[in-house]
């Protein structure tokens, strides 16, 4: 029996595709004159921020992307500043550390008119924690630390809309009713795609209240709910099908094998580094919005259309 020919695939635009992933390195993208440097003053008794938000965030996304601790952060972009003839002031590495554990990032997204059809899943990032040395000197934790990373990503932008960082004991299922909780309610969501793990009745009821189809395989051995409310004549729906059909039919009928761009999504958060420089767990969640925030930035500048030739 003859071994069956790998599928092979073809990107449709190569050439505007190619220009995209040279813009991600210019520097243009960065820089804007007409950005809010210092922030206003909002008239209370306490002494206010001399930078704003947005020239806080400027310089961590400097600082991501280069892998840079603050202090030559600093040092570069009051050089990039220079070159762009801005004569506007550089806070020191001291106020960037102290301004990142309260930022909240402005993770910049696109919308459509469509329905959102969202890809939820998680991954693991490692953290700072005792080295090998401490831990055997002083009785320190041996184990490697780590925390979760819980993304919800649109299919048709490529943007990752929701995000959530908690530590590792937290399970998936907790955290989806606050990651659809991030999307404004004037948005509409279509399907809600994720792995066996958010076959829940939390999950399937967050994705019901917001009038969404879940796309959830049943777990193994699962069996059907009560029918007391929606979210359950759902689940069992998918449970009816998944028997009559097949498991692989399911996933192919439902479109589920889409859930491994979000997969994709996972490995360019790690492209930033495998670990978080950070120690403090609020500037650590900073941190990975600004990962976030610099993913979605360069999918706007034009992401790759992959079809299926054979």
């Amino acid at each position: 029996m003859s071994k069956p020919l790998p599928t092979r695939y073809r990107t449709t635009n190569w050439s505007s595709y190619n220009a995209s992933l040279r813009k991600r390195g210019s520097m243009l993208i960065w820089i804007d004159q007409d950005m809010a440097w210092l922030a206003p003053h909002e008239g209370r008794l306490a002494r206010p921020p001399v930078f704003s938000d947005a020239a806080i965030q400027f310089y961590l996304s400097i600082k991501v992307l280069f892998k840079l601790p603050l202090r030559q952060t600093a040092g570069m972009v009051a050089s990039l500043l220079q070159l762009a003839g801005l004569d506007w002031s550089v806070p020191d590495f001291s106020t960037l550390c102290r301004r990142q554990k309260t930022l909240a990032a402005q993770i910049p997204y696109r919308r459509i008119d469509s329905p959102l059809s969202f890809l939820v899943d998680s991954t693991g990032i490692k953290v700072p924690g005792d080295g090998a040395w401490q831990a055997r000197k002083h009785g320190g934790q041996g184990r490697r630390q780590w925390r979760r990373v819980h993304l919800a990503m649109d299919t048709d932008t490529f943007d990752i809309r929701a995000v959530e960082f908690t530590p590792s004991s937290d399970g998936d299922n907790p955290i989806l009713p606050e990651l659809l909780g991030q999307i404004p309610e004037d948005e509409q969501i279509g399907t809600v795609t994720a792995d066996g793990a958010y076959d829940t009745r939390r999950c399937h009821a967050a994705i019901t209240e917001r009038l969404a189809v879940p796309i959830i395989p049943i777990r193994k051995n699962g069996r059907a709910w009560k029918e007391d409310c929606p979210a359950a004549k759902a689940r069992n729906e998918t449970l009816r099908a998944t028997r009559h059909y097949g498991r692989a039919f399911w996933k192919h009928w439902t479109g589920y094998h889409a859930r491994s761009r979000v997969e994709a999504k996972m490995r360019g958060i790690k492209a930033f580094g495998e670990r978080i420089a950070a120690r403090d767990p609020d500037r650590q969640t900073a941190e990975i919005h600004i990962r976030v925030a610099l993913m979605n930035r360069f999918d706007a500048l034009g992401t790759a259309e992959i079809v299926r030739v054979a």
